[in-house]
């Protein structure tokens, strides 16, 4: 099968197409024959070597993926061949095949195609557990959002509006802030005209909100603490502007505030599907009935993939990009 390797770490030109044998089906897995795959931050961080894959994961690129099933494993009863689904993997979407775990798997959801639906796994599933289950995002609070204009932000602001949360989002031009108001966003904030803090108190009369989420990290830290309501939550998915920062602890104790984070991929399968599980149930409702939409950017031949790379690092798109097979 063709694949894309990263030849050395680098810049986007390091993603080369090779010739790979085709992945076997291990117990638990199924094989699919990929339509589409999702690009994402943590690919580019893997091929600059910021992040490695965990032990046993391919070392291709890729943690989400739309198919069809073309085997299973014999202990696998769930799916069937010619099943078509999206998956999140720990590695290896970039390709023309890849298997999967197969609790990862759900159903393409009715009335989208393999292209919008490789561009839902990694970010449902992290938006997900990071602020429904982590976060404990309820109807009536309010949450900001960084990087509202990105696929995990455009995700965001849909479920947390749609769940009934005011939403507040910072993002980088005012084309960018008009598509999160858009999608759900009360409050838009560009971060390079305005002063997010200052911004987030008088939108809430001084009180804060309740929940961040952040994907900066680094000198946002302070900042995040400081536009947090009395019990609110910090919650960290990303460190673009630094592993290291200092923090008021009196803010913290004295707002009886919450610093939470997460990482997705080395999770195991059983923490994955549970996910899942709690995503199909809830979100592709949402999805099939057009509550909630998949923005996808623009697409790139599998080939193309360092070109979508370079639009990822500029930061210019709206949404995801997708890699079509």
């Amino acid at each position: 099968m063709i694949a894309i390797a990263i030849r050395e770490p680098g810049p986007p030109e390091v993603l080369i197409p090779i010739e790979r044998p085709m992945p076997t089906v291990a117990a638990g897995e199924v094989l699919i024959k990929v339509a589409a795959a999702g690009v994402n931050r943590p690919d580019v961080m893997q091929r600059q070597g910021k992040y490695p894959p965990p032990p046993g994961a391919s070392d291709i690129p890729g943690l989400e993926l739309a198919g069809e099933i073309i085997a299973v494993a014999d202990d696998v009863k769930s799916w069937t061949v010619g099943d078509r689904v999206c998956a999140l993997v720990s590695g290896g979407g970039y390709a023309e095949f890849c298997s999967a775990p197969a609790p990862q798997c759900l159903p393409i959801p009715v009335g989208l195609d393999a292209v919008q639906a490789a561009a839902i796994p990694e970010t449902f599933f992290t938006v997900w557990t990071n602020v429904f289950e982590r976060g404990r995002l309820a109807a009536g609070e309010s949450i900001l959002i960084h990087g509202g204009s990105s696929g995990i932000g455009t995700t965001a602001t849909q479920l947390a509006h749609a769940f009934g949360a005011r939403v507040l989002t910072t993002a980088g031009s005012d084309e960018k802030c008009s598509a999160c108001r858009s999608l759900g966003a009360e409050v838009a904030i560009n971060y390079r005209a305005a002063d997010f803090v200052a911004a987030v108190r008088d939108a809430t009369n001084g009180k804060g909100v309740d929940i961040v989420l952040d994907m900066v990290g680094g000198d946002y830290l302070q900042r995040n603490v400081d536009c947090l309501a009395m019990d609110g939550r910090l919650v960290q998915i990303g460190m673009l502007g630094g592993l290291k920062a200092q923090v008021n602890m009196g803010t913290v104790l004295q707002r009886r505030l919450w610093i939470t984070g997460s990482t997705l991929r080395a999770r195991s399968v059983a923490e994955k599907a549970a996910i899942a599980h709690a995503v199909h149930q809830s979100v592709w409702p949402m999805l099939e009935a057009g509550k909630v939409r998949v923005l996808v950017h623009a697409r790139y031949p599998l080939a193309q993939a360092a070109e979508a790379h370079r639009v990822m690092e500029s930061s210019e798109h709206i949404g995801k990009l997708v890699l079509t097979v």
